[in-house]
């Protein structure tokens, strides 16, 4: 006798089944009975009911998605303890007929095909099972891909669901649409007898970008993502799928003396058709007209006209005189390295560049930043970069209000040493309103988004800023900033392993992976990855981090060693408050973290801003809590 009914079909598959049965048939039956002694009696807990086992795979059905899903995290959890195999396991809610004791139907067919398409130790399911459980505060889920599925006629939705020790799976979200007017300025080619002259081909190119990037109707890919394939000899085609634009530009620039000659070509990535091809001899003074008709040239080929003030922007110029412009290429070539030593090097191009050319705002936001990041990361004494980087920010706005950079100059002060973020919002979007290709100041606005409390927003400019500079390290490292402000873990875990993927030795990678783990509580593992991230980076910051895991885990001992490590380090009584502050937090110690927080901000540590996601872990509700937030103006 057959019965219809609604139900939730789950299959689970014990992983790499067919090779334990190659090379030992003993051990894999002793699996399969583990198996089944493991999952039975778990499945008649959340009211299952067994159908039966196909090879090393088993069926079940529930009356409720809640209790199937339930159920698998129980299975897969106990299999993590067990360590004796993995399994996958597919869930999906539809129509089936039971007959003699067995199940058929589309859904049948789905559970199965999901549950082929899961990774190892993982849980997928459909989206009609994930819609059923998204009122459940107790059952988190993430969406994975979207897949044709053998003998299923439309494509199927997958989630994951995510469960202690389980790792989370990059969403294989498909691409947007390509921008119809979108660009990417791949690095101009030094094609001098001078390999030094290589700061002028780079500096060109982000010369070119900066100029593009102040068009509204166009969207143009940052400066670190376009050099991301300097070098690479790649097909262009693949580049712009690469970087989702629509049309790259690629050049050549030649100098001997003051001859110049700079080729470019503007390739349509659809079909690879060069819309124009232009080569300018002129002289060295000649360069401003060059990128001026290079330009107007290509916002012709995408049909973008230009109109009043817009084009006054693009045909800014900063400087007319040649030599200080050469030096702040010079100056941007290093400072784009982004370590001390070079912005080091970029200072002193900058001030040789204002030495000449006393009026040269964008020169000055060039500085203020150099300054600014010298003093945020403690890579420079405080009293020999703070007062310098504040400086040039004021200067820069008072040259010129109506550029992006001395806004966005001022806007970092604004949110990282006055601890303003209100009054630094309003600097990012007087940048961005300018320069709405700024990745950056979308970044920004997305820290300052989440120190108010607007999580959508955060995401929203946060996911903006990636889309405009996907290649770049820092861009990516703040958008770890921004999840684990958000309380997201599972994205703090995706943006630590993208890292990692980039650039193993980056230390930020690994730092979001462990910051991840002890949100888990799985503190053995992130304290791995915290070491790892110390031999890469020791500092204050790297310590601080395994200080807070110790504390968490109540090692009390070991957290109190890691403050006393971290006040032997150069500078910690002016940059390091907060760091130890987080550590007392973790420790549960209220009052010692409030003194150095207090501390903190009585020097304009940056960092303290972020001190109210440490705070939350444990002190959400106390009064003390509240009224240090309110002081730094941010939401708990």
């Amino acid at each position: 006798m057959s019965n219809r009914q609604l139900a939730a079909i789950m299959f689970t598959d014990i992983v790499g089944y067919t090779a334990i049965m190659g090379n030992d048939e003993n051990h894999a039956l002793a699996f399969l009975n583990k198996n089944r002694q493991l999952q039975k009696p778990i499945i008649g807990e959340f009211n299952g009911r067994w159908i039966k086992e196909i090879g090393d795979g088993t069926m079940a059905s529930f009356n409720t998605v809640s209790d199937a899903v339930n159920a698998a995290v129980k299975i897969q959890e106990a299999c993590v303890a067990a360590n004796d195999f993995q399994l996958r396991i597919g869930i999906h809610q539809g129509e089936v007929v039971f007959e003699n004791d067995d199940v058929f139907g589309d859904a049948v067919n789905i559970a199965a095909r999901i549950q082929a398409a899961a990774r190892p130790g993982c849980i997928f399911i459909s989206e009609a099972v994930n819609h059923n459980i998204t009122n459940k505060k107790d059952i988190k889920t993430q969406f994975v891909k979207e897949e044709i599925l053998k003998n299923v006629s439309q494509p199927v939705r997958m989630y994951q669901v995510i469960f202690a020790g389980s790792e989370i799976i990059m969403p294989e979200t498909p691409l947007a649409p390509v921008a119809e007017k979108s660009i990417a300025v791949l690095p101009f080619v030094n094609m001098s007898s001078d390999p030094e002259q290589e700061y002028f081909s780079d500096g060109i190119s982000e010369e070119i970008i900066n100029m593009l990037a102040q068009v509204h109707q166009l969207k143009v890919i940052a400066r670190t993502s376009c050099f991301a394939f300097k070098g690479k000899n790649l097909d262009v085609k693949f580049i712009g799928e690469q970087l989702q634009v629509s049309h790259v530009l690629e050049g050549s620039v030649r100098r001997s003396g003051n001859k110049l000659r700079i080729t470019a070509q503007l390739i349509n990535v659809k079909d690879g058709f060069h819309l124009f091809s232009e080569k300018f001899d002129r002289e060295l003074e000649d360069i401003f007209a060059i990128q001026d008709e290079l330009s107007l040239a290509i916002l012709n080929a995408v049909k973008i006209r230009l109109l009043g003030a817009e084009k006054d922007a693009v045909l800014k110029k900063y400087t007319s005189n040649v030599e200080a412009y050469q030096l702040y290429l010079k100056a941007l070539f290093h400072y784009n390295k982004y370590t001390p030593d070079n912005f080091m090097k970029a200072i002193a191009y900058l001030e040789a560049a204002i030495g000449i050319e006393p009026g040269y705002a964008i020169a000055y936001s060039a500085l203020s930043y150099c300054h600014l990041t010298l003093w945020y990361w403690s890579w420079a004494p405080v009293e020999k970069s703070l007062p310098l980087g504040l400086e040039a920010a004021k200067k820069s706005l008072q040259l010129d209000d109506g550029i992006a950079e001395s806004h966005l100059a001022m806007g970092r002060v604004k949110l990282h040493y006055e601890l303003k973020v209100k009054e630094a919002v309003i600097e990012y979007k007087k940048s961005i309103a300018i320069n709405p290709s700024s990745a950056e100041c979308h970044m920004q606005l997305a820290m300052c988004a989440v120190h108010l409390g607007n999580y959508g927003e955060a995401d929203w400019h946060a996911s903006l800023a990636d889309r405009l500079d996907p290649f770049s390290l820092m861009n990516l490292f703040f958008r770890g900033v921004v999840y684990w402000g958000c309380g997201d873990t599972d994205m703090v875990l995706v943006v630590g392993k993208r890292l990692i993927e980039l650039e193993p030795n980056f230390f930020w990678g690994h730092l979001w992976v462990a910051n991840h783990y002890v949100e888990s509580n799985r503190f053995e593992e992130a304290i791995a990855k915290f070491e790892l991230a110390i031999k890469l980076e020791y500092g204050i910051l790297t310590l601080g981090s395994l200080g807070m895991c110790y504390g968490l885990m109540g090692e009390t001992t070991k957290a109190e060693e890691v403050i006393e490590q971290m006040k032997k380090i150069e500078g910690i009584e002016i940059m390091g408050n907060s760091y130890i502050g987080n550590v007392y937090t973790a420790l549960g110690e209220l009052d010692a973290a409030l003194h150095y927080y207090d501390k903190a901000i009585e020097h304009h540590e940056g960092n303290v801003i972020w001190a109210k996601v440490h705070l939350r872990r444990k002190f959400r509700n106390d009064p003390r809590t509240k009224i240090f937030c309110e002081k730094l103006g941010v939401h708990i």
